[in-house]
C-alpha cells in the first residue's frame, strides 16, 4: 500500500481545525438561508465543488454524518432540523466572528482592573486569568502555593501560584436588541438582515455566558412588532413591510419596564426612516415618500418616553441617506442617547464595544 505524505507547513490544518472551519461555514451559510437546513447544505455542497473543500479523508457526505454525530441537527419527520446544541454552535461561532475582528485595546471583553461598586467578592478561590482585578488577590493562598514548591533562601513566585477569589456582578443591565425587519433591509442588492442576525446571536451569546445577571430581550419591527427568542434568530426573514419604529420603541419600553430596578437601554438597527404606525383606532397608517410630520413626531413622542422611563436608546443605522441625518440627531436629542451611522462590515464591533462600555459605566 503506498502512503503520500504531504509537506508540513506552519500553517497546516490538523483534521479537527479543518473540520470547526467547515462547521463555521455551515453556520454563515444557515443564518443567510434563515435557518433551512436543506438549502445551506446545497449552498455548501456547491462551494465544496468550487473550491475542492472535500476529499476522500472528509467527503461532504462525511460532513453531514459529523453534524448529525455532535448533535448540531437531526432528522425529524424525514426532514432535518437545527438541535438547541446545534442553535449554541451558531452563537458561538457569531461571537467568535465578531471579537476576532475586534482590536484588542477596544474589546473590552475583561473586565477592568479598577475596584469599584457592583462586584461581589465570593469564597470560592480560582487561579488567575488575564483580566483578573488584582485587588481580589488572596495573599495567605498564593504565598501558601509559593512555599510549597520552594524554601525560603530560593523562594520564587509563578503566575500559576496566584489565587484570587471569584467575583459576581451585583447590578445587572437589561437590553432590548430592536431589528428592523421592513424590505429595505434586503433591497438594493445589499443584505442588511445578515449582520444584524449575526450580532444579535453573538450579543445573546456573550450575555448567556460572560453576563448571566444580565437581560437580553430581541424585539423586531416591520409594520408591527413582536420579540422573538434566541432560538427564532437563525430563522428569522425579512418581510413586504414598512418601518414602524413607534411600535418597536413602545413594546421594547413595556419588556424593559418588567424588569425592575435595573440599568435599561435599547440598542436598535435599522436603515431607514420610520414610514408607518397605528392610529388611535387600531389601523395602521404608512407613508413611504420623505419625511411624515405624523408618523416623525409619535416616534420621537416614543423616544421622550423611554427617556422619562431612565431607557437610553443608541440608533445603529446602517444606511447613510443624507434626509436621515436630520431626523437621527432629533431622534437622539429627544432620548439623550447616542447614534452611530456604522457599515455592515463594522456593526457587530461597534455594538459590543458600546455594550461593554455602557457595563463598565453602569458598574
Amino acid at each position: 500500500m503506498e502512503i503520500e505524505y504531504s509537506k508540513w507547513l506552519p500553517d497546516s490544518k490538523t483534521d479537527e481545525q479543518r473540520l470547526e472551519d467547515l462547521i463555521s461555514l455551515f453556520n454563515s451559510i444557515l443564518i443567510q438561508t434563515n435557518g433551512d437546513i436543506q438549502d445551506a447544505l446545497d449552498w455548501l455542497e456547491q462551494l465544496g465543488i468550487e473550491y475542492q473543500l472535500f476529499d476522500k479523508d472528509l467527503s461532504f457526505g462525511d460532513f453531514v454524518d459529523e453534524l448529525k454525530k455532535q448533535g448540531l441537527i437531526a432528522e425529524k419527520d424525514g426532514m432535518q432540523i437545527l438541535t438547541s446544541k446545534g442553535s449554541q454552535k451558531i452563537r458561538t461561532d457569531m461571537l467568535r466572528k465578531i471579537f476576532s475582528g475586534m482590536k484588542p485595546d477596544t474589546s473590552g471583553y475583561h473586565e477592568s482592573n479598577k475596584s469599584g461598586r457592583g462586584i461581589d467578592k465570593l469564597s470560592e478561590l480560582k487561579k488567575f486569568e488575564f483580566g483578573d482585578q488584582v485587588t481580589n488577590i488572596d495573599l495567605t493562598s498564593t504565598l501558601k502555593n509559593a512555599f510549597l514548591k520552594s524554601d525560603i533562601n530560593n523562594f520564587r513566585l509563578d503566575e500559576d501560584d496566584i489565587d484570587v477569589y471569584e467575583t459576581e456582578h451585583m447590578s445587572s443591565c437589561a437590553t432590548v436588541l430592536m431589528i428592523d425587519i421592513s424590505h429595505s433591509m434586503i433591497l438594493y442588492g445589499e443584505d442588511r438582515i445578515t449582520p444584524a442576525k449575526e450580532v444579535a446571536l453573538a450579543l445573546s451569546e456573550l450575555i448567556l455566558t460572560k453576563y448571566p445577571k444580565d437581560k437580553l430581550n430581541i424585539v423586531v419591527f416591520g409594520d408591527d412588532a413582536k420579540e422573538i427568542t434566541v432560538r427564532d434568530l437563525p430563522f428569522l426573514t425579512v418581510g413586504p413591510f414598512h418601518t414602524n419604529t413607534k411600535a418597536g420603541l413602545s413594546l421594547s419600553r413595556q419588556l424593559l419596564r418588567k424588569k425592575g430596578n435595573v440599568n435599561k437601554q435599547i440598542f436598535m438597527i435599522t436603515d431607514g426612516k420610520p414610514s408607518a404606525l397605528f392610529t388611535d383606532d387600531g389601523r395602521i397608517y404608512k407613508n413611504s415618500f420623505g419625511l411624515d410630520p405624523r408618523i416623525v413626531n409619535k416616534t420621537l413622542d416614543e423616544a421622550v418616553a423611554c427617556r422619562k422611563d431612565k431607557i437610553k436608546i443608541t440608533t445603529f443605522m446602517i444606511a447613510q441617506d443624507y434626509y436621515l441625518v436630520n431626523f437621527i440627531e432629533e431622534f437622539t436629542k429627544a432620548n439623550g442617547g447616542k447614534a452611530y451611522y456604522s457599515d455592515l462590515d463594522e456593526l457587530g464591533q461597534n455594538i459590543f464595544v458600546d455594550y461593554l462600555k455602557n457595563r463598565r459605566k453602569f458598574n
